[in-house]
């Protein structure tokens, strides 16, 4: 498999794949929203994601930047709908 290698099609891989991460895990994202635990709850299937964003995309992207850019645009930007003494 070729790793990819354009900016664009990495943030969208990240986003699909975080986003996978938040539909399947609704109850943890509300819930660690609400706590402030979200990181904590989410810990092992955001690192599953992570690793498999790695396997996926070119070093010289700088792919860790790229992955946590959009586990906050994802995960907590879409989460502002539940009420947390983070905001």
């Amino acid at each position: 498999m070729n790793l990819v290698e354009n900016p664009d099609q990495a943030k969208r891989l990240a986003r699909a794949i975080v986003s996978d991460v938040a539909m399947y895990n609704r109850d943890k994202v509300e819930s660690g929203i609400k706590n402030d635990t979200i990181f904590d709850l989410l810990a092992d299937e955001l690192e599953e994601g992570r690793q498999h964003f790695l396997s996926r995309v070119s070093a010289t992207l700088d792919p860790e930047h790229i992955y946590q850019i959009a586990v906050v645009d994802v995960l907590i930007k879409r989460a502002g709908k539940f009420e947390s003494p983070i905001w």
